[in-house]
């Protein structure tokens, strides 16, 4: 947590005339997440697995639907947290509202993957064996012999 910043309350905990915002880390702030069509074929999987070999990169399926999420911070972050284009901020911060923040939430996904070997091995769970080229797995080693 920044200097200077109140200790971590709960909403419940806030007093008439307290803001939210004086107790939050700004997590919308620190990422942005885009749906994405649920992937259904190996060529929807290839594309995913090349969004996670960028860095700061993740993806996730909440509700059933899919998002990619790039880690980064808005480069208008002050370090007390706030806005520093506070009054010429975009659109989509002004429709944002501490009622449906995630201040509260614990980030716990139905699905979150943060490699491409994570993806592909979710694929061949759900597509079978990869049949378009080289696997990215290594060989399966020869089995030692069975000793007397």
């Amino acid at each position: 947590m920044a200097v200077g910043l109140p200790k971590r309350i709960s909403r419940a905990e806030l007093k008439p005339g307290e803001y939210l915002c004086d107790y939050c880390t700004a997590r919308c702030c620190r990422y942005f997440a885009l749906p994405l069509e649920k992937p259904t074929t190996w060529s929807d999987f290839q594309y995913i697995r090349w969004y996670l070999l960028h860095g700061q990169a993740s993806v996730f399926v909440e509700d059933g639907v899919w998002y990619l999420i790039v880690h980064t911070v808005c480069k208008h972050l002050q370090p007390d947290h706030r806005c520093g284009i506070y009054e010429t901020r975009p659109t989509i911060c002004r429709e944002y509202s501490t009622d449906d923040c995630e201040y509260d939430d614990d980030w716990v996904y139905e699905q979150y993957f943060e490699t491409a070997e994570q993806i592909y091995e979710f694929a061949e769970t759900v597509l079978g064996p990869f049949d378009g080229g080289d696997s990215i797995r290594s060989p399966r080693p020869p089995l030692l012999p069975v000793l007397s």
